[in-house]
């Protein structure tokens, strides 16, 4: 039998989700090879807004700081009507992550560093312009055929592993013969990209104008750049509204002229709501585009293709080390179809609120949603109903243990550590199964190995093997979910709960700790 080159993975696209991966994996030292079929990073900047979660999920790789520099963040949310008033006027209470809320993005800065991350790994392998036409399953690893762009020569090389994140019209995902199932909307927009030369009242403010007779989305990006959005009216020539006379005629009714922005772009999209049949198959993993579209508006198609990302890559690398069995990557689709479904579901109802066209629906919109806003408890769940659901699994990899905090994502506070340092929590944890208990611990029935840390109130002194909950954040969700200890998996979700004086869950079956890289010692009780 041949001898190709061997990887534990290859990712297959190199936009947001497989660059994230090549990150996540690459950290853990795994030999991954990265295909792409282009030879730079995609110009058009699609995605424009991403929020703390994935904000926390590049932490992790340990771009997160570097990455804000690029972003714009605690900017307000205005849906306003045909007169320009606002109906609904938001701004994103914070859900603990560590992070803004909200942040504006301009993708291609934040792909080039992310690219960046990457060339801190020896380890993995970019093939730029190269394009994987084949993959062919080989027991117990998959063998690719890679085609060089340049020189039209084919390759063959094999993974243990395949993360196929090649956008939405996946090649891999139809070779296998996976469905793509769902609708694309009738809509059509027309998406125009500007440099801005000089700021205009509300420049830095995100609008969605809910105009019956043409919707338009008013978005601020960061790097001096802003963004519109309109939609292709029935009879409108999608070719000729791109042309430059009608994007500034677009624009001039905004009351943006030459004087304020250069276009750079204008380019008309489709709305899609689709989500692949299967996510898993065999060796090879569906994520990002691949694996699902949504529509844009709020902002969470590429946000869950890092969510994904971090999901798979984390249980990878511990079925490739030894740590986890291999039937953990069942849960990969289990944990992340509903959250993306959900979301799904959020953003077109999003959708519903902004493009609604008949003159008197939005007249009773308006008047619903002014009365709600005056009510501080319903404004508040309408601003949370019309962003991306909380990350919580109640199927997947965790314990069948009837806890309230079993699947949750748990808060990420600034805490003091042992030397009385200013940290994330992520931080400490370091991505490793950990225990966070108040009080003694409990018993710890087969958890051999595992990283413990015991979470102190407010001004205790610092001691070892033990953090201080200074903002009270971590004690406070604790007793909301009526734990006092729990078991951390190394995405930072709960995997086990329990309460006063009662021991964990066993470990699930497989799981070697001890096997995995040095953690730090369990602290006394």
């Amino acid at each position: 039998m041949t001898e190709y080159p061997h990887y534990d993975v290859a990712v297959i696209g190199y936009g947001p989700t497989g660059v994230t991966a090549a990150n996540l994996l690459g950290a853990d030292g795994l030999s991954v090879a990265v295909i792409e079929r282009d030879a730079d990073i995609y110009a058009r900047a699609r995605a424009i807004s991403t929020d703390e979660e994935v904000v926390r999920i590049w932490q992790h790789a340990g771009l997160a700081e570097r990455l804000k520099q690029d972003m714009l963040a605690e900017r307000p949310l205005d849906f306003v009507d045909r007169n320009g008033r606002p109906f609904i006027s938001a701004s994103f209470t914070p859900r603990g992550h560590g992070h803004p809320p909200q942040m504006f993005l301009y993708q291609p800065a934040l792909e080039r560093v992310l690219r960046e991350g990457v060339q801190r790994y020896p380890n993995v392998e970019l093939r730029l312009e190269h394009e994987c036409v084949r993959v062919f399953p080989r027991g117990d690893r998959v063998e690719l055929m890679v085609v060089d762009l340049r020189t039209e020569e084919i390759k063959r090389i094999t993974a243990s592993y395949v993360i196929a994140a090649d956008g939405g019209s996946s090649p891999t995902r139809g070779q296998l013969g996976v469905g793509f199932d769902g609708r694309t909307y009738e809509d059509h927009w027309v998406v125009v990209d500007t440099k801005m030369l000089q700021p205009w009242p509300g420049h830095d403010r995100l609008r969605f104008h809910c105009a019956p007779d043409r919707p338009a989305v008013d978005c601020p990006t960061p790097l001096d750049h802003h963004r519109w959005e309109f939609p292709v009216l029935p009879g409108e020539d999608e070719e000729q509204l791109v042309t430059e006379d009608a994007v500034w005629r677009l624009l001039n009714r905004q009351g943006i002229s030459a004087e304020q922005v250069e276009i750079l772009r204008a380019v008309v999209y489709s709305h899609h709501v689709r989500f692949a049949s299967r996510w898993r198959i065999g060796r090879v993993f569906l994520a990002g585009d691949a694996a699902h579209v949504m529509p844009p508006w709020i902002g969470q198609g590429m946000a869950s293709g890092v969510r994904d990302a971090h999901n798979l890559c984390w249980k990878l690398s511990g079925v490739l080390r030894g740590v986890l069995p291999e039937s953990v990557l069942d849960t990969y689709e289990t944990e992340r179809q509903p959250h993306v479904r959900a979301t799904t579901r959020r953003a077109v109802l999003v959708g519903r609120i902004i493009t609604e066209r008949r003159p008197a629906v939005t007249k009773v919109r308006d008047v619903i949603f002014r009365a709600a806003e005056a009510a501080p408890a319903v404004r508040q769940r309408m601003h949370d109903s019309l962003w991306v659901p909380d990350c919580r699994y109640r199927k997947g990899f965790l314990a069948d243990d009837g806890r309230s905090a079993t699947g949750w994502k748990i808060p990420q506070p600034e805490i003091l550590d042992e030397n009385g340092e200013k940290l994330l929590l992520d931080e400490v944890t370091g991505g490793r199964w950990t225990l966070l208990h108040r009080g003694p611990a409990p018993a710890l029935p087969g958890w051999v190995g595992l990283a413990a840390l015991r979470v102190l109130p407010a001004g205790s002194p610092a001691r070892p093997g033990a953090v201080i909950d200074s903002s009270g954040l971590l004690g406070g969700w604790l007793a909301e979910k009526r734990a006092t200890a729990l078991v951390l998996r190394p995405d930072s979700v709960v995997y086990a709960a329990t309460a006063p004086g009662r021991p964990l869950p066993a470990p699930p079956r497989g799981l070697r700790l001890d096997a995995d890289r040095p953690a730090p010692e369990v602290a006394a009780s």
